[in-house]
């Protein structure tokens, strides 16, 4: 094994560590781990050519991740054939401490992976564990579908749940960002997409492959393997003129709203209203809805959701506060109260340090959170905790969620007219879930493509409805009907340019006069 005597990645110089730990039980595991996976990878068609790459931290419990010492596979070489002195061997801020010996012809002399920039970056961004960057076709053919997007998107498919932070009714959604001639210049766009994209795990590279991280080697590979799969099936209900991106995965839909051809992927669709004998042709291809007033009524929020959150807070938090989820939960809150206390929010309460004892803690969390609650607040830490309980509520037959009697039948019709329903409310998506998941007429997810909450900001503020925009993969903001109850909502999203409709509800506050809005009493006048 030879010292390198090149720069680093980033061009900082040759960096030192203790020649015992290069050589130490860990680092060698590791270097096999790569030519193995390498020679698996190989065979799938992710590394074929000399293409594709995979780097690892080399895990020691008693160093954290991001001062673990990282291995990458070389750049050039056959990868089905790579040994484990092939491996070059990187500090944690991309410094080469060990490279491989020069092999005789044919073999080119050792150079460190090119994706080497692009690898450091889902280390310092993502607190990664390992990074794959497969050549696979399927990655390499979804991103042309649909040459001008700039995202893939596929939803209710059961491989989603293998992609970390999704579940079976989940959009996934994974940002495209366009291919260069060298692997490096990638790394500027790669790093945009992953601040943009806080939720993904994977990004793609047009017509050239996809780079996909994970805590670990273990779930890398997952990972990969799922989204392998699905760029597959994307591919495939392509083929077969059928969306990915709908629950049901119907038939495309060309602008008369019959069955169409793959090449009028992106086209709006006609609707019909409920009187056969009105037609009419929205420019809107997506319809957003809120829930309280609009889907849903104030009163089953106010008299049935919140107490049951408020009555349960401290009973939920006792059963499962050494639960990651909940400790989760508990870190959210700290910061929001912090804040609180800092700007002399009403209700606020310190709360205690861990050592200080369980039942203190959660004592002063519940009194946050019934203050939280009766100001009826719309923030993340309280929404994402109330999802959890109102999860127990849900699944003990403690809570069904309610829509009005329209409802149903206008998600119905917007879906088989090729229209996409998302919904957006202050509540946590996965409260959003539960609530149409099990309704009064039953289980209305396979009607919705996609749920947004306030991580995409206040529903009040304009940039909210930016942010929606350029996720649900529309040309024009236009071409999204937003429905409220709330003015202030409606001024919001109209900013942004969306179309907008004010629901009347009964139980829903006045309007201002003159307003300006088009307002229904009910989904059927849409």
């Amino acid at each position: 094994m030879a010292a390198a005597q090149a720069v680093a990645l980033n061009g900082v110089k040759l960096g030192t560590t203790s020649q015992a730990y290069l050589e130490s039980k860990a680092v060698n595991d590791t270097r096999v781990l790569i030519s193995d996976l390498c020679r698996q990878f190989y065979n799938l068609g992710w590394v074929s050519g000399t293409g594709g790459s995979i780097t690892i931290k080399v895990h020691d419990d008693s160093i954290p991740k991001p001062q673990q010492l990282i291995l990458m596979s070389p750049s050039g070489v056959q990868k089905e054939r790579m040994v484990p002195e092939d491996m070059y061997v990187l500090s944690p801020n991309g410094s080469i401490l060990s490279a491989p010996s020069p092999k005789p012809y044919p073999h080119k002399p050792p150079k460190c992976s090119d994706c080497g920039p692009l690898f450091m970056k889902a280390y310092e961004m993502r607190n990664a564990g390992a990074v794959i960057h497969s050549h696979g076709i399927e990655s390499c053919l979804v991103t042309m579908i649909n040459p001008l997007s700039k995202e893939f998107r596929i939803t209710h498919m059961e491989m989603i749940k293998g992609i970390k932070g999704h579940g079976y009714y989940d959009e996934l959604v994974v940002p495209i960002i366009e291919n260069t001639a060298y692997e490096y210049e990638l790394t500027e766009s790669l790093a945009k997409a992953i601040e943009a994209y806080p939720k993904t795990t994977a990004v793609l590279v047009r017509n050239h492959g996809v780079y996909i991280w994970g805590d670990s080697w273990i779930n890398a590979k997952t990972q990969a393997e799922c989204y392998h799969y699905l760029f597959d099936a994307a591919i495939k209900l392509h083929q077969f003129g059928l969306d990915s991106t709908t629950p049901d995965h119907g038939p495309i839909q060309n602008v008369n709203g019959v069955l169409g051809s793959c090449g009028n992927r992106n086209i709006s669709v006609k609707a019909v209203t409920a009187d056969s004998n009105h037609k009419f042709e929205p420019s809107w291809r997506c319809v957003v809805l809120d829930i309280e007033g609009t889907t849903t009524p104030i009163s089953f929020v106010s008299d049935v959701l919140f107490p049951y959150a408020r009555n349960n807070v401290g009973r939920h938090l006792s059963a499962t506060y050494e639960t990651a989820e909940t400790q989760a939960d508990i870190k959210l809150l700290r910061s929001q109260v912090q804040e609180d206390l800092e700007k002399g929010v009403n209700g606020a309460v310190p709360i205690p340090p861990e050592h200080a004892g369980k039942e203190e803690v959660i004592a002063a969390l519940v009194a946050n959170v019934e203050a939280m609650i009766k100001a009826d607040r719309k923030i993340t830490a309280l929404k994402q905790l109330q999802g959890h309980i109102w999860r127990t509520g849900y699944e003990n037959n403690e809570l069904e969620g309610v829509v009005f009697e329209d409802v149903p039948e206008a998600l119905e019709r917007w879906h088989n007219s090729g229209i996409k329903v998302y919904i957006y409310s202050s509540g946590s998506r996965l409260a959003q879930r539960l609530i149409f998941g099990k309704t009064n007429y039953g289980d209305l997810r396979k009607y919705l493509s996609g749920f947004f909450d306030t991580t995409v900001g206040n529903k009040r503020e304009t940039r909210s409805y930016v942010e929606i925009t350029e996720s649900v993969g529309v040309d024009k903001p236009s071409e999204i009907l937003f429905v409220t109850d709330v003015f202030q909502e409606a001024v919001a999203a109209k900013g942004a340019g969306l179309e907008v409709i004010i629901s009347i509800r009964p139980g829903n506050g006045p309007l201002p006069e003159n307003h300006g809005f088009k307002t229904v009493n009910s989904f059927s006048e849409i």
